[in-house]
């Protein structure tokens, strides 16, 4: 019997041949960052397959990445790297969990030390003071599972899950929380995250997140007054709409980086673990890419695909404490009289 070799996987790009814009362009990151990545993932990639020489830790990576930032169906990326649709399937699964597993080094929340040049980098925005982030939530498509699907429809629209983000002026996201259907409000997914017992813990140091009338009014949560009757609440309110553009700005900017996030992009395709997995690795990327200063390219002229999704607010009514009021009533006396 004649012997056959297995197959042996190299990259059919060359990075070293490729200018760098079509680099950046293709993977969202640039050459430097790419190698820096794949040196981080290396081990995990490599023990996770019988024999690491024939499918080396850029071929995986490269592909992985092209995929999440062109939004293509699985069948079609696999063309990049010579790899069959079956294999890319196990190479997907292999490189989200490589990745997750470093995610409390990639989404960070910010620390005591630095919360004096956060809070500055947002009062920039807005000139409102003590904020160090903006919340919200964002709605990724998705096919739900058979059962309980109808708690993934988002009001009678698309089904979808409802991903709340915390981010900072520079647009990098701090906090991610992507395990929740597109029925479930704002507010809930809030009352069951970290972020009251983080900012509970911060409150000693006076800083305060910013959300929008979704959100109530709390001691560490400042939302926009909805009916305001003087000019000081207007112009606190006008504030509070600049500073929370930044975390719409966020979402429209992962969306476009990765069109897999974006609805123009069709409904994900996954299990709901894998589509959890998908979205919190787009916003890793996202930050890594903040994080060495990746300009964001596109082939299209700029502006085109760019137009950010602002979800519209539901109101779902929750009477905020008679401190929290008086916190954010406070801020108005004091800075917007």
């Amino acid at each position: 019997m004649r012997w056959r070799h297995p197959p042996v996987y190299r990259p059919l790009v060359d990075l070293s041949t490729v200018e760098d814009r079509h680099i950046i362009i293709t993977y969202r990151l640039d050459r430097a960052t790419i190698q820096e990545l794949c040196a981080q993932l290396e081990p995990d990639l490599m023990s996770a397959i019988r024999q690491p020489t024939r499918m080396p830790s850029l071929v995986q990576i490269l592909s992985v990445l092209h995929f999440l930032a062109s939004g293509s169906f699985q069948t079609t990326v696999p063309m990049a790297s010579g790899m069959s649709q079956p294999m890319f399937s196990n190479v997907l699964s292999r490189v989200l969990s490589a990745l997750l597993k470093h995610m409390r080094s990639y989404i960070v929340f910010p620390q005591v030390n630095d919360l004096a040049i956060v809070k500055a980098d947002v009062y920039a925005l807005g000139h409102i003071p003590n904020i160090i982030g903006a919340i919200d939530g964002t709605h990724v498509a998705f096919v739900p599972p058979r059962r309980n699907k109808q708690v993934y429809r988002k009001r009678k629209s698309y089904h979808s899950m409802n991903v709340q983000m915390v981010c900072l002026a520079d647009q990098y996201i701090s906090h991610v929380n992507a395990k929740y259907p597109g029925s479930v409000h704002d507010t809930y997914i809030l009352r069951n995250s970290n972020i009251p017992y983080v900012m509970g813990q911060l409150q000693r140091h006076r800083v305060w997140l910013i959300g929008d009338s979704g959100y109530p009014n709390l001691s560490w949560l400042l939302t926009p007054m909805r009916n305001a009757r003087t000019r000081a609440e207007e112009r606190y309110n006008e504030a509070h709409g600049r500073t929370r553009r930044i975390i719409e700005r966020t979402f429209c900017l992962l969306k476009a980086k990765f069109w897999h996030l974006h609805l123009t992009g069709g409904s994900l395709y996954y299990s709901l673990k894998k589509v959890c997995q998908i979205i919190v690795a787009c916003c890793m990327l996202h930050n890594l890419a903040l994080r060495c200063q990746v300009p964001f390219l596109q082939e299209d002229e700029p502006g085109d695909g760019l137009v950010a999704t602002v979800e519209p607010v539901d109101s779902e009514e929750e009477e905020a404490d008679e401190e929290d009021v008086d916190n954010r009533t406070n801020i108005i006396q004091q800075y917007f009289q």
